[in-house]
């Protein structure tokens, strides 16, 4: 969801589409970058279990995406926004979130990437991705 959501923004913003089609907007997901993951992982070693603590729902990506790209506020632009009922679940989980308590106490262990980061960073990767593609599409029209 998270990806669906920085590639659509940066798309909209390039001019390849106007819209986001999404299905539940409060759908939280756990959220977390491999980077985090891997430095856990190493910490460890045998434990059977890591989970973030960190989850959030589709409104607050889409709203933190907007900013980087320079685009009118979500809040104010739900014209880009579209509930596509293909996009909703029938076993919906409102909230998916693990417990990294035991990463925390016994290894001293937290993610170090806030959401913040994580957003703009995938932002940053996809509208490059998007700019690729409008530079290729010049390229092939000339």
């Amino acid at each position: 969801m998270t990806r669906k959501i920085t590639r659509a923004v940066t798309r909209i913003r390039e001019g390849f589409g106007d819209k986001l089609l999404l299905g539940n907007l409060d759908a939280s997901r756990r959220l977390g970058i491999a980077r985090d993951y891997v430095e856990a992982m190493w910490l460890m070693l045998q434990q059977d279990e890591l989970a973030t603590t960190s989850s959030v729902p589709a409104r607050l990506i889409r709203s933190a995406s907007s900013p980087t790209l320079c685009l009118t506020s979500w809040s104010d632009a739900d014209e880009f926004v579209e509930i596509d009922p293909r996009f909703l679940r029938p076993s919906e989980v409102d909230l998916l979130l693990g417990d990294a308590t035991k990463a925390r106490e016994e290894l001293g262990w937290e993610p170090r990437t806030t959401f913040r980061e994580l957003v703009e960073e995938m932002v940053d990767s996809d509208w490059e991705l998007a700019r690729e593609e409008r530079r290729a599409l010049s390229r092939s029209l000339r």
